[in-house]
């Protein structure tokens, strides 16, 4: 007899799911969100069974919803990350978070002659990846990759 499917992250009544996070991001999408500077309920589990990325993780945020700044970052450590937006303990709204083309000021680049680096100058990055997160600074044209890159 087959064992009743069982939530392994209980359920939020309004907030945010952030699910398909590869399991080895999971703290990552926690540092660069501020979550761990929230005071808001935070459910988290990780190494969680995937049939797609064998290992995954999920965050439950109650009371927490995004904006598109957030949504990028996500994308750049988790690109293949879903959002879940729940009301009333429904799924009201679903959607994958996606590399955008552009990424403005949400990433440091990896070139320490950089302009960004030492004046006040925004960062801006031409998005040359977006299955392994690749990024060429539109300044310096230097290319920052998944492992290198550091979230502002």
């Amino acid at each position: 007899m087959k064992e009743p499917k069982q939530l392994s992250v209980s359920a939020i009544e309004n907030g945010t799911v952030i699910d398909h996070i590869p399991a080895s991001s999971l703290f990552k999408v926690i540092q660069i969100l501020g979550l761990d500077k929230i005071s808001n309920q935070i459910t988290f589990g990780t190494n969680l069974e995937s049939k797609k990325l064998g290992r995954k993780a999920i965050i439950k945020l109650a009371g927490v919803y995004f904006e598109d700044d957030d949504i990028n970052r996500i994308a750049l450590v988790a690109p293949e990350a879903k959002l879940n937006i729940i009301k009333g303990y429904e799924v009201v709204e679903k959607s994958v978070v996606e590399v955008p083309d552009e990424i403005t000021g949400i990433a440091k680049c990896v070139n320490p002659q950089c302009i960004t680096n030492f004046e006040s100058v925004t960062t801006r990055f031409r998005v040359v990846s977006k299955k392994n997160v690749s990024l060429k600074c539109h300044y310096c044209e230097k290319i920052t990759d998944q492992e290198h890159m550091v979230i502002l």
